[in-house]
């Protein structure tokens, strides 16, 4: 992906694809590169993708939250110049997503959440974070994926590098506390884009249960599942996920 990333100003993105603009907004741990099937599928199915670096932790400690990740995201849609987008989150991504349509209700044409917080989600624990504790965070790793095969190596040293980092450890936690701040279920109904849930059957995250919850408060929601699948199913089955989005967006006209 890194032949198709871009800086500009404070704002560094992939971009692919002409056509309906699709951002792609990352989880607390997760990269640009998560995406990357899902990227390189639509860029060539009449879509402009877009995945915005998030600044987890480039942002002042005390402006590092949801609010704040939002606001940045509106920044870079009107950098961009961009109209009637379809929002793709996962995790944290997909709450920021759903926080950004409360107060931009008009940028947004769909959502696509995956594993979305924003109700209710499992932390890596309350002694989260074990700094120093490799093997800790290998199994933490592990236990998002139904397949632990999916924790590599490469994306547990990350994670270790971040909880080992005194000052992205902070700033995690913070993130993670703003999203239990910023519950989202009073506003849900409110929200009548169409939105596309896709979930994985074992996600352990945001369990089975969570989907259902957003299934039943957003007034004009499709929820499908992913079995053998858990926490980051664009990762984990990045064709069965393709296959469903790009079934949904035909069907809704997206």
């Amino acid at each position: 992906m890194t032949e198709f990333l871009k800086k500009e100003g404070k704002f560094t993105y992939a971009e692919a694809g002409e056509g309906r603009a699709l951002i792609v907004l990352h989880g607390l741990m997760g990269a640009l590169s998560n995406f990357d099937e899902t990227f390189k599928y639509f860029s060539k199915k009449g879509y402009k993708v877009l995945i915005p670096e998030l600044p987890l932790y480039t942002l002042p400690l005390i402006k590092t939250n949801v609010k704040n990740l939002a606001s940045y995201l509106h920044d870079f849609i009107e950098h961009k110049e961009l109209k009637d987008a379809v929002l793709l989150g996962n995790s944290l991504g997909g709450h920021i997503a759903l926080y950004y349509t409360k107060h931009y209700p008009k940028d947004v044409g769909a959502l696509v959440l995956t594993g979305s917080s924003g109700l209710y989600e499992k932390s890596m624990g309350d002694s989260y974070p074990k700094r120093g504790n490799y093997e800790y965070i290998e199994t933490k790793a592990q236990e998002v994926f139904y397949d632990p095969k999916i924790a590599t190596k490469e994306l547990v040293d990350d994670i270790y590098g971040i909880v080992n980092d005194r000052v992205k450890a902070l700033k995690t936690l913070s993130i993670a506390k703003s999203a239990i701040r910023h519950n989202m279920a009073k506003d849900l109904p409110n929200m009548s884009q169409p939105t596309c849930l896709i979930w994985g059957k074992q996600d352990g995250v945001t369990p089975p249960e969570v989907a259902h919850d957003f299934h039943k408060l957003l007034p004009d929601s499709d929820l499908f599942w992913i079995d053998k699948c858990g926490h980051a199913a664009m990762m984990e089955t990045p064709e069965e996920f393709n296959t469903i989005l790009e079934g949904w967006l035909s069907k809704r006209n997206i």
